[in-house]
Parts: C-alpha cells; sequence; structure tokens
C-alpha cells in the first residue's frame, strides 16, 4: 500500500465507535530499556502463575513478528468507568466485569474500524496475543503508565479497556509519547492492601488481589485472602485511590452496564450459588475468567474475612 493513511480519519472513526481516545504509532521494537525491564519482571517472578507472559517473549517485546510487514500500530481505549456499582455491603467485583466481556466488544469495534478506513491487511488485538498493551498505548499518545501500572489517560483516569490494530500501512502522521503526570503522588501504592505495588516501582503479581482472584489456581495464601474484604473478582483500589480518576466520566454504554439480576444479588445469594445460576448471570462475562470453582472460592475467602 503505497499511499498513506489519514491519522486524523482514524481517530474521527474511532471516536465515532465509542473509543474514548485514539493515537497510531510507528510499529517496530519496543525501547531497550522497557524491554530490559520486562525481561527482569519475567526473571525475577513478577508474572507469578501467569506463564503465557513469559512465552512468545520475542514477539511481545517485537509486534512486527506478529504480522510481516507490519508498519503502524494504532492504539485505542475505550472508557469503562461504572455509572452503577454494586450496592455497599455487597459482595464487589471489579468494574471492568460488570457488564460484558470486553475483548468481545473491543474487537468487534476494532474490526469495524480496519473496515471504515478501508484496512484489510491486519490484525486485531485486546488482550488477546503476546502485545505490551500499555506500552503501545504511551506510543500512541493515550497517555502515561502511572504508579498503579495501570495506562492513565490524561483529563480522565485509568478505568480503560486498551486495543491495538497491528497494520502493514503508514499514516501520514504519528503521536508522541505522553509524559507522566504522577508527580510525587503514592495514593494507589498506599492504598494497595497487600504491597504488591512497590515504592522502588517493581508490581508483585503474586500479591496482588486482582492476580489473586482471577488467575490464581489454588487456595488463596491466607495473609492475602484477610485482605479481601467484599472483593471477590478484581480489585480496584489502586485506581479509585488515583486523584486522575476523579475525572472520569461514567460510561454509558449498554453492553457495559450490570444486569438487575447481578446487582440484586445479595451477600447471603452468594454463598448458595449454583453452577446454572452462575452460568445465566455471567454469561458472556469476563467473570469466567476465574471459572465457577475460582469464583466460589473467592465468595468463601470474602465471607469469612
Amino acid at each position: 500500500m503505497s499511499s498513506r493513511l489519514s491519522s486524523e480519519q482514524v481517530k474521527a472513526e474511532a471516536s465515532a465507535l465509542g473509543f474514548f481516545a485514539c493515537g497510531v504509532a510507528k510499529a517496530g521494537p519496543v525501547s531497550a530499556t522497557h524491554a530490559d525491564a520486562f525481561s527482569r519482571w519475567i526473571a525475577a517472578g513478577g508474572h507469578a502463575g501467569m506463564d503465557y507472559m513469559a512465552r512468545n517473549a520475542d514477539k511481545r517485546l517485537n509486534p512486527c513478528l506478529l504480522m510481516p510487514g507490519a508498519k503502524s500500530m494504532v492504539s485505542v481505549a475505550l472508557n469503562y468507568a461504572p455509572a452503577v456499582r454494586m450496592p455497599e455491603g455487597r459482595l464487589q467485583f471489579a468494574a471492568y466485569a460488570l457488564g460484558k466481556d470486553y475483548h468481545d466488544i473491543v474487537k468487534s469495534r476494532l474490526h469495524t474500524l480496519a473496515s471504515r478506513i478501508g484496512i484489510a491487511n491486519y490484525r486485531a488485538f485486546c488482550d488477546t496475543a503476546p502485545v505490551l498493551e500499555r506500552y503501545w498505548a504511551v506510543q500512541a499518545g493515550l497517555g502515561w503508565i502511572g504508579r498503579n501500572h495501570q495506562l492513565v489517560v490524561p483529563h480522565a483516569g485509568s478505568m480503560f479497556f486498551l486495543g491495538e490494530l497491528l497494520l502493514d500501512a503508514e499514516f501520514d502522521s504519528y503521536d508522541s509519547p505522553v509524559a507522566p503526570r504522577c508527580g510525587s503522588c503514592h495514593a494507589c501504592l498506599d492504598a494497595c492492601p497487600t504491597g504488591a505495588l512497590c515504592h522502588d516501582g517493581s508490581f508483585c503479581s503474586g500479591k496482588c488481589l486482582s492476580y489473586l482472584t482471577i488467575e490464581h489456581r489454588g487456595d488463596i495464601p491466607p495473609e492475602f485472602a484477610a485482605k479481601m474484604g467484599d472483593t471477590v473478582y478484581g480489585c480496584d483500589r489502586c485506581q479509585d485511590a488515583c486523584p486522575h480518576n476523579r475525572f472520569a466520566t461514567p460510561t454509558d454504554e449498554p453492553l457495559l452496564q450490570p444486569s438487575p439480576e447481578l446487582l440484586s444479588m445479595a451477600r447471603a445469594d452468594w454463598p448458595r450459588l449454583t453452577v446454572e445460576q452462575y452460568r445465566r448471570l455471567f454469561k458472556g462475562s469476563a467473570v469466567k475468567r476465574a471459572k465457577y470453582e475460582g469464583l466460589m472460592r473467592n465468595i468463601d475467602c470474602a465471607i469469612k474475612s
């Protein structure tokens, strides 16, 4: 493809599809600094039981290996800041999991975005391939990676799903990275109940309640189970503490709203949840990542804590 794509057009189409932000970066190997940091994190076991993070490291550090001839990376962000949360005193789910599965929502819109800008040869990603999504969001000018290791979008916060289009086309202009704006704030570190976020900038997945309640198989270590509180799937404490999320606008996307049935679940209902109820309640939901057994383990921990 000889002609260059319009950066302005792809951003306009992304906005029309409901994406909060969109940017474009040149595809290529990630920076040596970032590659070294990632490799050290893996070597130190920071990824805990997420073995998939250590696989395909060459592709994770160079997305061009995922698609021959790749030249550009389009990064998008879809807002999921909740308009409605679980009522106070009920068992809590991370905000991103209250609605339908974000993988399906974002990827479907990425395919539509590719069609609207006239692209046939591309790959679409949403947490579904060895891609350093936050790194590319920074390169595409969407925001910066905060001390909570989440992408923070200026004047909007960190509650965003990220997605990418890897293309074999070039754009007429590319975006520049956003400088970090956390300053001396460490509210997220103070809010982390298990010390997963460290003052030296490192992150220990094995201590993170989000990892422990979703990815981890087997019993949750008692010292961390005691810190769960009402959380049974994921954890938003570092995000809730982030002052940038004061500027978040609650999403009005229907697919991301919790169902009336989920909102009606009383604390006493959860320990009696059957497999059939689980399947109905979380059909098309990211919560199924933890599986029925994992969710019931989490519920048991939360009820006892």
